[in-house]
């Protein structure tokens, strides 16, 4: 493990495990830490690839006082890590606002990308707009953000009971809050910032193997939004996982580490 100073002297935390096989950047979802991918990260380097994950600025162990939270600003830490770490194509999966992450990542890397992919990704959009009737408003992010300014432990424990519709144990609802309650205030920020912005315009221009992971039960970002998405990728594959909320890897682990693995394998050069 190791920090990546990246704006005045603040840095973000890393994971940098090695591989010989293809190299995979994991990004967390809004409010998680890297802890989140552990089953994932394990099944990757079984099978020999490279695995990196990275911690969002006022997440889990990076510095929580960072001025600038936006999605912009921790897309520009993954690529300021993949090129830290001399990393050649690797596949970018985002979790969730992780999603929009690496697709704002993914478009900066340029033809240093060699895949995406999409677990519950909030893109193109996380709230309605016109042309993209899927998600709530902004309206309803920011009663989410005066929820956690009222009552942070509250509103982070009824989040973390949401996130899994599949029963998946007290424990791993109790891991998601306690990731939650890491995080710094700053974090909301993120969140604010991501019911306004629109990928649309660049989901087209991603030419690299796309693979969507999507619960059908997802009260987070819609199941019919992921597949709507599908339709902007130039190559795109969805996967649906029935009866499984917004974390399928959590709760069906099994399936989703078989598709990566498949999709690692297949869209390799």
């Amino acid at each position: 493990m190791a920090f990546l100073e990246v704006e005045d002297g603040k840095r973000v935390f890393y994971e940098h495990h090695a591989g010989s096989g293809r190299q995979v950047v994991l990004v967390h979802g809004w409010g998680a830490n890297a802890r989140c991918w552990d089953t994932t990260l394990s099944a990757l380097l079984v099978a020999g690839h490279g695995v990196t994950t990275i911690e969002h600025r006022a997440c889990g162990r990076s510095d929580a006082d960072f001025a600038d939270t936006s999605i912009g600003a921790i897309a520009g830490d993954v690529v300021a890590l993949v090129e830290h770490l001399g990393l050649r194509e690797p596949v970018l999966n985002g979790w969730s606002l992780g999603g929009a992450v690496v697709v704002e990542a993914a478009r900066r890397l340029g033809a240093n990308l060699g895949g995406l992919v999409l677990t519950g990704g909030a893109t193109p959009r996380y709230t309605a707009a016109e042309g993209w009737p899927y998600g709530g408003t902004p309206a309803d992010v920011d009663g989410v953000l005066a929820g956690l300014a009222a009552d942070r432990p509250g509103t982070f424990r009824a989040i973390a009971e949401a996130v899994c519709v599949k029963p998946v144990g007290e424990p791993v609802v109790q891991s998601i809050w306690l990731a939650f309650l890491e995080t710094g205030p700053r974090c909301d920020d993120t969140l604010r910032d991501l019911a306004q912005i629109d990928q649309r315009e660049i989901l087209p221009t991603l030419s690299v193997p796309v693979l969507l992971l999507a619960g059908r039960e997802d009260g987070f970002v819609s199941f019919d939004a992921v597949a709507a998405s599908r339709t902007l990728f130039p190559d795109a594959r969805l996967v649906e996982f029935g009866g499984v909320g917004h974390a399928p890897f959590l709760e069906d682990g099994e399936t989703y580490r078989t598709e990566l693995l498949d999709f690692l394998a297949r869209s390799g050069n």
